[in-house]
């Protein structure tokens, strides 16, 4: 049995687009989980949501004008994600706004795939991903990303866990709430960049809010939470990758319907 496991498993890696699904799918994933535990943490899960679907329409804008979709996804992410954070407070209980400017992101989306008919594969791997579709050249962009991003949130970490755990003391111990919120939140754009070369704009919460959600149930020690999210989201990319090789599922499926499964199975009391 385990000779035939790892045959199986050996014949699969023969694939060059297996090993870049592997290698792209694990760098995402663990940015999503670091990344994703502080948005958990600080409850800002919509915010990756809202960027999901803003960088949707910088994706397609992209492609109508000759640009690579990423670029114009991290371009509209970063701006939305850096306006965010620094009106702050005047966010809270604007859900009607917010999701006014959500629905006209997508609209706008639309209109630029209405107007470039030649993407319409393009928008399906935007809007589901599609792993296994990453090129050589893309997967060293989402490696430069995903250290970025890393690097980012290592450089703001103390004042970002300060300021989640007790922002008015942070605030008063001189922290500006705003400058760190904002920083996130362009953090937190790269992240969304990169999940959505693996599960799409509609899919985002799979990596970015599933596995880190699933860890704080699991402990609720920092170092410890942080490093299960972060195996989680691996553990889940990468299974998911291989269930959809041999079932011919669609990857996202998979790796959303682990994510969902992970997720449940933390709730059980214990």
């Amino acid at each position: 049995m385990a000779s035939i496991s790892n045959a199986i498993i050996t014949t699969m890696l023969t694939y060059d687009f297996m090993l870049r699904a592997f290698a792209a799918s694990g760098i995402v994933a663990v940015v999503a989980g670091a990344v994703g535990y502080f948005l958990v943490l600080r409850g800002q899960t919509f915010a990756g949501h809202a960027l999901s679907h803003v960088g949707f329409a910088g994706a397609t804008g992209a492609a109508l004008v000759g640009i690579g979709p990423l670029w114009g996804m991290l371009a509209f992410t970063l701006a939305a994600g850096s306006a965010m954070g620094l009106l702050g407070e005047r966010l809270s209980g604007r859900d009607v706004a917010i999701g006014i400017v959500l629905t006209l992101a997508l609209g706008f989306g639309l209109l630029f795939l209405n107007l470039n008919t030649a993407t319409t594969l393009q928008a399906t791997s935007i809007l589901f991903g599609n792993v296994l579709a990453v090129s050589a050249t893309m997967l060293g962009w989402l490696i430069l990303l995903g250290v970025a991003a890393l690097a980012a949130l290592g450089a703001i970490g103390r004042p970002l866990l300060f300021a989640s755990l007790q922002p008015e003391l942070a605030e008063a111990r001189g922290v500006s709430l705003r400058l760190v919120g904002t920083l996130f939140l362009a953090v937190v754009a790269l992240a969304v960049a990169q999940s959505v070369q693996i599960v799409g704009v509609l899919l985002v919460f799979t990596l970015l809010v599933g596995p880190p959600a699933a860890a704080q149930r699991l402990t609720c020690r920092l170092w410890p939470g942080i490093a299960l999210a972060c195996a989680l989201g691996l553990g889940q990319a990468w299974i998911g990758i291989v269930v959809a090789y041999y079932s011919d599922w669609p990857v996202s499926f998979c790796i959303t319907a682990l994510s969902a499964l992970v997720y449940l199975a933390a709730l059980v009391p214990r």
